[in-house]
């Protein structure tokens, strides 16, 4: 399984090979009058152009990219809503090409295309990137896809950013793709066989993860520049997939609010990726107080955004190292699977009774108040917080600034009082990302899911579920995979009002 994962190593000679056939495929994509591009995936498929869209943007005359990797019922409402279905591209991006979400987004729009197009033409509208052989390919070719883009089967999904899971959405963005697979060759000779390892930037990263989490120091904690601060999302699953299993792994904290040096416990390793010309001086003052402090900070400096195609390749070869230094399989991902299955023994039920199980869990869920809710939850969960512990922040909710403001409020608050670690994901997105490590992990995770009512509910088609039923089913399966686990788990279901339900819970911190 190992040698069928490695064609990440030199999967950019083949980029390079077909960069002129993607710039074609891009200008193709202009003249046919589209304005929007959505990408429908999850995981590996979409975090990679999820953090080139929020590094780059989309060049002047270019589709303006957006990514669904929600199954919540705004989130998926909220894309429909903002964009003219005859002048948007779908991409429908899915290694295994079965997998549920890209499944019911494409079941979706295909849906609201065709109403719009007619059948005939609908299918324009389409592209997939898949491995050869796959669901999606046959789709593809029956529904009469613009195009399909077949990935190298040895690459796994979260090593995927360097192949067409990330240059293809690149390119219909207008980034400049051939810079970046420059900059990733670049660091890519500097991995080579030949370069002794200590002047290896790969094997040294690499080496600096594995042995400092073998000390305890397993909390990487990453610091970026603002500009490049969704490159968090991205290193969050792949070091959290590739070395969370059979007790171990490496916990990595991404956009936590950063404290003062006396904030952070004996189980942190700091990475500071810091983007020259960017606005650091507030972020510099703060590492280096980090680092006087005794704690271990690694400096990497980035000329311009394009340098982020040699994060990629360093960073992917670092966890190969550092999971060989842990004693794990870097290439697989054991505990994914479980949580799948807890999902769809819940809509199995479901579609034969219509109701969804009663979720049983150390939760409030009987109380009255959202403010009593959380305050029991939180009490009994934080209570059990020890030294190198984190707290985990599952939030199946729709991401926006003013909740991305209110869980950022509420890690600051749990740092103060606790001084553990924090993580924040949005489901089911974490499911395809962290997921792995909080059940295959070490045991120091303090879970905190949350859950809120939806607006509106969207249904599937051709399925006997909605989209609110999914996100329910996806939250109660990992509730239950994370029991089964022997975690420490609580739900919070917030109710109407998510904000409001969020500042009651920093009250009651408070």
């Amino acid at each position: 399984e190992i040698t069928n994962r490695l064609g990440w190593l030199t999967v950019t000679d083949m980029m390079c090979e077909h960069t002129p056939k993607l710039e074609a495929f891009a200008r193709e994509v202009i003249d046919s009058g589209f304005r929007h591009v959505v990408l429908l995936g999850m995981g590996g498929s979409s975090l990679g152009p999820e953090v080139l869209r929020q590094t780059f943007g989309s060049t002047n005359g270019y589709p303006e990219l957006m990514v669904l990797d929600s199954t919540i019922p705004d989130s998926v409402q909220a894309v429909s809503d903002a964009i003219d279905l005859a002048q948007t591209l779908f991409v429908v991006s899915s290694k295994s090409g079965s997998t549920t979400e890209p499944n019911t987004f494409y079941a979706h729009f295909r849906t609201l295309v065709e109403r719009q197009l007619g059948e005939a033409q609908a299918g324009r509208s389409f592209i997939a990137i898949t491995d050869a052989g796959t669901p999606l390919e046959k789709l593809a070719q029956e529904k009469g896809f613009r195009h399909l883009f077949l990935n190298p089967t040895d690459i796994g999904g979260r090593y995927s950013a360097l192949s067409y899971f990330g240059l293809v959405p690149a390119a219909l963005m207008g980034i400049n793709i051939s810079r970046l697979l420059d900059r990733a060759d670049c660091m890519r000779e500097g991995c080579a066989f030949c370069v002794p390892a200590h002047d290896n930037p790969g094997a040294w990263l690499g080496a600096v993860m594995g042995v400092l989490a073998g000390q305890g120091r397993d909390k990487l904690t990453l610091v970026t520049s603002p500009s490049i601060s969704s490159f968090g999302l991205w290193v969050e699953q792949l070091i959290a997939e590739s070395t969370g299993k059979e007790g171990k792994g490496i916990v990595p904290i991404s956009t936590e609010p950063l404290m003062s040096a006396n904030s952070y416990g004996s189980d942190r390793l700091f990475v500071h990726l810091r983007l020259e010309r960017d606005d650091n001086s507030d972020i510099d003052n703060v590492v280096e107080q980090i680092g006087a402090s005794g704690q271990p900070v690694v400096r990497l400096e980035l000329r311009d955004k394009y340098d982020l195609g040699a994060e990629f390749y360093r960073w992917e070869f670092a966890t190969g190292i550092a999971g060989s230094l842990l004693g794990i399989h870097p290439f697989d991902q054991p505990n994914v699977q479980g949580a799948k299955d807890m999902t769809e023994r819940v809509l199995a039920q479901y579609q034969a009774t219509r109701q969804l199980p009663k979720v049983e869990a150390p939760s409030a869920a009987s109380a009255g108040s959202i403010l009593r809710q959380a305050q029991e939850a939180l009490e009994d969960l934080l209570a059990q917080a020890r030294p190198g512990d984190y707290l985990a922040i599952m939030a199946y909710l729709r991401q926006t600034p003013e909740v991305d403001n209110a869980l950022a409020a509420l890690r600051r608050k749990v740092m103060e009082l606790h001084g553990i670690a924090t993580t924040v994901g949005f489901g089911p997105r974490f499911l395809h990302s962290t997921g792995q490590l909080h059940k295959g992990g070490p045991a120091s995770g303090l879970f905190l899911q949350l859950t809120a009512d939806q607006e509106k509910d969207v249904p599937v088609p051709g399925q006997a579920y909605s989209f609110g039923v999914l996100a329910q089913a996806q939250s109660q399966g990992d509730l239950e995979a994370l029991q089964e686990a022997g975690r420490r788990v609580v739900r919070v279901h917030l109710g109407s009002d998510t904000i409001a339900g969020l500042t009651g819970m920093l009250e009651v911190l408070e």
